[in-house]
């Protein structure tokens, strides 16, 4: 190991020591963080010591009214309700509202079904769904509204676009708190109010906080366990617009000081929302991953957290909820563009696009672009390969350019063999510069082909990101595949045995394109100069290389795998067509032409400096040779 690398290792611990340090919790994060955990396990003991289960809904007929009176005190009156549902349906949406605890524990978006065929319900039931918010009363009590009978007050329709759903708990006659839910008719979004009256008799002095805890559970929607996993997360964005989510591949909990805008339950293609107006100043998220594969269920999520609360009622604490598929232009519309951008709660961000770069790809040309074609084409199949063609024709001067560098390097390899054949391998800087000078005469650059390859990775990557997200193609066929957003089958590339690496399919489409990227390889090594003396382990290498990807893209969105085929398709065309336009001879002798009446090129800077340090290198390696000479002597 070498000092270099002491130093380099060194310098990292360092740094991780360093930013954790500076990260850790104050002290009074540390306190809050207490004073939320306190509260839960106060209640939870309680709860316990009055014989309640905290995993069971409170059983109304085994619990005698005295003791409801022992549990709720002041808040005695909400021991007992009536606990059939309220139920809204919209053009989008079916919700139930339950009046114990006041929370939505129904929701299924219309115009969606499961891989097989069912009615698409994110939850069902405070088993799936819940949400608890503690309220800490002036006897001395910390009682969960999960546990209480809420009333619910006549709907109200409004301008025959809104339905108006409020539950209200409420201990006295004046006295209550509202959990007031407006619903319009073609939105995935719902207003949520808590609104209070009176209630800071029954209430701990000076409260203006109240803890809450919610939880969900993510149901399997999709026909792939695995990849639905991969895309199932707990997001949740700062006031900074900097989103975080917790681990997809193991159970994660993290707690955050930062002041949070939104959380959401995300699904592969689904999502479930809570939005703060006055956002959450802490939270802890909890996720849960379920290892049984033939549960319904993929993972639970859990978030702790606070939100302000006025006890007189002057004050509405103000949220939204969101039952909503991830569609970038959905999920972009709830954007108010009246609103500063950094208070927007941009939950197109939810969608995996990519980092910088990629991202800006995705969000300006390619969905876009898919935009365009799917207002008038109905068939994803050939959306995506119009899509593959325009990529490729707008790439196409890049593609060629890196094609006609290959070509300019293949017809001169006689001449390069020529110098090698001169130059004694002994003495490999007088090589390269003898190539580069050749290289130099005619105009070619060696690294000429790299820079258009470079820059058609912005979108190879951009595609590759957006297309197992996009919801578009969810359900939609095309030819055998009978769905675009996952693996596509046959009969005959289907078995109940899963294999090491393959599992219990081949995806046809990967398949067609694993062959494709393997043909393409052999053209590209049979005109690339000197493939033919690569070492055997390269050239496996170079064919290792579409089976890797095989494997990696078999259990991928067919859509994805489909968008390969035809563009390693068209490329193998390409090379094909240019070969063929293309004439060796003729090339070779315009590049003898360059280099007869080519003026000399200023050298660079950097040429400049680089053939200065090779000459200063082959002075050096003269003077050690001469001096072992003469130490011989």
């Amino acid at each position: 190991m070498n000092k270099q690398t002491i130093i380099g290792i060194v310098l990292i611990i360092a740094i991780f020591i360093g930013f954790n340090y500076l990260n850790r919790p104050s002290k009074e994060q540390l306190a809050e963080r207490q004073r939320i955990n306190d509260s839960i396990r106060n209640s939870q003991a309680e709860q316990e010591q009055q014989g309640i289960a905290q995993e069971l809904p409170l059983k109304v007929d085994t619990i005698s009214d005295s003791l409801r009176r022992a549990q709720l005190g002041l808040f005695a009156a909400a021991q007992r309700g009536d606990s059939t549902p309220v139920e809204v349906e919209t053009d989008v949406l079916r919700l139930r509202f339950s009046p114990r605890g006041g929370f939505v524990e129904y929701a299924e978006l219309k115009g969606y079904k499961t891989y097989d065929g069912k009615p698409l319900v994110l939850f069902e039931g405070d088993g799936e769904n819940s949400l608890d918010i503690l309220l800490q009363t002036s006897d001395s009590r910390v009682l969960s509204t999960r546990e209480m009978f809420f009333v619910p007050q006549p709907i109200v329709k409004k301008d025959s676009t809104n339905t108006i759903v409020t539950l209200r708990l409420q201990p006295a006659a004046d006295s209550y708190i509202d959990f007031i839910y407006r619903i319009a008719k073609d939105s995935y979004r719902i207003d949520f109010d808590i609104a209070a009256h009176n209630m800071q008799s029954y209430l701990a002095p000076m409260t203006n906080k109240l803890d809450f805890a919610w939880q969900t559970t993510i149901r399997r929607q999709e026909n792939s366990r695995k990849t639905e996993n991969r895309y199932a997360t707990l997001n949740y964005m700062y006031t900074d617009n900097d989103i975080e989510r917790l681990s997809d591949t193991k159970n994660d909990m993290k707690s955050s000081s930062t002041p949070t805008m939104w959380f959401a339950a995300k699904d592969h293609f689904f999502s479930t929302i809570l939005l703060n107006k006055n956002n959450f100043p802490t939270a802890t998220f909890k996720s849960d991953i379920v290892d049984d594969e033939t549960s319904p269920y993929l993972k639970h999520f859990t978030v702790n957290s606070t939100i302000d609360f006025d006890p007189t009622g002057a004050k509405t604490t103000a949220m939204q909820m969101f039952f909503v598929p991830n569609q970038y232009k959905t999920l972009s519309s709830f954007n108010d563009e009246s609103v500063d951008k950094a208070h927007r709660p941009n939950l197109q961000e939810l969608i995996p696009l990519g980092w910088a770069l990629f991202r800006w790809v995705n969000k300006y040309a390619i969905i876009p672009l898919f935009n365009l074609l799917s207002s008038f084409l109905s068939n994803w199949g050939l959306i995506i390969l119009i899509v593959t063609i325009i990529i490729k024709v707008v790439l196409l001067p890049l593609t060629f350019k890196s094609y006609m560098s290959s070509a300019k390097m293949r017809v001169l390899k006689p001449q390069v063999d020529a110098i090698n054949e001169r130059i004694p391998a002994d003495k490999m800087m007088e090589r390269q510069q003898a190539q580069m000078q050749l290289y130099r005469s005619v105009g070619v650059s060696p690294m000429g082909g790299c820079l258009p390859m470079l820059l058609q990775m912005p979108i190879l990557v951009a595609v590759f990101m957006y297309l197992p997200s996009a919801i578009e193609l969810r359900q939609q066929s095309f030819l055998w595949a009978s769905d675009l957003s996952t693996f596509d089958t046959v009969p005959f590339l289907t078995w109940n045995v899963s294999i090491p690496l393959i599992g219990r399919h081949i995806s046809l489409f990967c398949l067609l394109m694993t062959i494709t990227n393997i043909i393409y390889t052999r053209i590209n090594m049979a005109t690339t100069p000197g493939a033919n003396q690569q070492m055997a382990m390269m050239k496996w290498m170079m064919y290792l290389m579409p089976l890797m990807f095989f494997y990696i893209f078999n259990e991928y969105a067919s859509g994805l795998t489909y968008y390969y085929f035809i563009s390693l398709l068209l490329t193998v065309l390409q090379t094909y067509l240019f070969r063929l336009f293309v004439d060796d001879d003729k090339l070779l002798r315009k590049l003898e032409l360059a280099k007869q009446t080519k003026k000399p090129a200023k050298k660079s800077g950097f040429m400049a400096r680089l053939e200065e340090a090779q000459k200063m290198q082959q002075r050096r390696l003269r003077e050690q040779q001469k001096a072992q000479r003469n130490n011989r002597k």
